[in-house]
């Protein structure tokens, strides 16, 4: 199904408003980052960890935390805002962003930021470090949970389905694999380069229980996250139906803001303007 979310600026309310506040002050202050691919991301990772993932932020390594790995790393300011937000680190460190004195890097990186579970960037990753994990889990009888979070475009890459097949086969129930749909990549429609669908009945083939949600309606990421394992004796995927630089207008599935090595002090008004600063 590519389903296409309508342009609705009520949807968001002032905590996803604040959060991207918070990721172009970040961009603002690298003066450089992938702001449309954070945009997509925010309220999915806002509801893990407003409500679903059991965490620390004073022990980031507890045993028994849930793990929620962003395979698409290049999203990692919208995880950064969240992460500072939950107190894993103090807010200084976003304004150091790329900077030499800062933890915080264009991509998440593993032992440096509190938090992060694995280095990513390098896409179709994610999955098997988290495969990796959930079958930890299994044999040393923990009851923690396993969250990967991949872009759609990731799911061009050959590992991603042979972690799915992995996943399958070994029936990780504590396994969710969440799917930022947002329809584009860096150059191009997911359609167009590189068609995806049918989307959802590919993972079932995989031995996946599937559903698919509006990735930017809190109440029903709460809903669907909250129901997880979908089915007893299967690994879960979210397919979460987004839209890339959601929140600003001029944002909006426009691959001119993918990735900025430039912004002006202009287009940091028109931003912050924009999202009610």
């Amino acid at each position: 199904m590519r389903l296409a979310l309508k342009n609705e600026p009520n949807i968001l309310d002032e905590r996803s408003l604040k959060l991207r506040r918070t990721v172009v002050k970040m961009l603002e202050a690298a003066n450089r980052g992938h702001l449309a691919s954070a945009f997509s991301l925010i309220e999915i990772l806002r509801v893990l960890y407003d409500d679903i993932l059991k965490f620390n932020p004073n022990e980031p390594r507890w045993i028994q935390r849930d793990r929620c790995i962003l395979s698409k790393g290049h999203g990692c300011l919208a995880l950064y805002a969240v992460l500072q937000d939950k107190g894993f680190f103090p807010e200084s460190e976003l304004w150091r962003l790329c900077k030499t004195n800062g933890i915080l890097g264009g991509h998440p990186e593993f032992g440096k930021v509190p938090g992060v579970e694995a280095s990513t960037g390098s896409l179709g990753h994610g999955l098997a470090i988290g495969i990796g994990f959930a079958l930890r889990a299994r044999i040393d009888k923990l009851a923690y949970r396993t969250w990967v979070t991949v872009g759609d475009g990731e799911c061009n890459e050959g590992s991603i389905w042979e972690g799915a097949l992995c996943a399958g086969k070994h029936k990780l129930e504590n396994l969710t694999v969440v799917v930022d749909y947002n329809k584009y990549m860096s150059y191009g429609p997911t359609h167009v380069v590189q068609d995806l669908e049918p989307f959802l009945e590919k993972w079932k083939s995989f031995g996946f229980a599937a559903v698919d949600v509006d990735g930017h309606n809190v109440n029903d990421l709460k809903k669907v996250f909250a129901q997880i394992p979908i089915v007893k004796d299967r690994p879960s995927v979210v397919i979460c139906h987004t839209i890339k630089g959601k929140g600003v207008s001029f944002t909006e599935n426009n691959l001119q803001w993918h990735h900025k090595t430039t912004i002006t002090p202009e287009e940091v008004n028109s931003l912050i303007t924009e999202l009610g600063g």
